[in-house]
C-alpha cells in the first residue's frame, strides 16, 4: 500500500466496518505501523461510488486488513463528446 492507492476498509480492518459501515478511501499518508499488534493510522479521502471525495478521514486500522482496490476503468461510450472544461470567472 502507497500513498494514491484506492483501498477498500472492511470488517479485516476493524469491527467497527462492518456492513455499510465498510467505505474505499484514497490513501492522503500512512503512519508508522505499530510493530506489536499491526495497526496504524491512515488518513486520506473517502470516495463514493463515482470516485469523487466526501470527507477526509484520520482511521487507525490493522494493516493486514487494508485491500487495495483494483482500478477502475473509465469506458467512454460512442457518440458521446467530452465536455470542454468550464471557465471560472474570478
Amino acid at each position: 500500500m502507497r500513498v494514491g492507492d484506492v483501498v477498500f476498509i472492511g470488517l479485516d480492518c476493524s469491527v467497527q466496518f462492518t456492513g455499510d459501515r465498510s467505505l474505499i478511501m484514497r490513501v492522503a499518508s500512512i503512519g508508522e505501523v505499530d510493530p506489536y499488534n499491526g495497526w496504524v493510522w491512515v488518513a486520506g479521502y473517502v470516495l463514493d461510488a463515482r470516485g469523487t471525495a466526501t470527507a477526509k478521514r484520520e482511521l487507525y486500522v490493522i494493516k493486514a486488513g487494508l485491500r487495495v482496490a483494483p482500478a477502475r476503468t473509465v469506458v467512454n461510450k460512442p457518440g458521446h463528446k467530452e465536455r470542454a472544461p468550464r471557465r471560472v470567472r474570478a
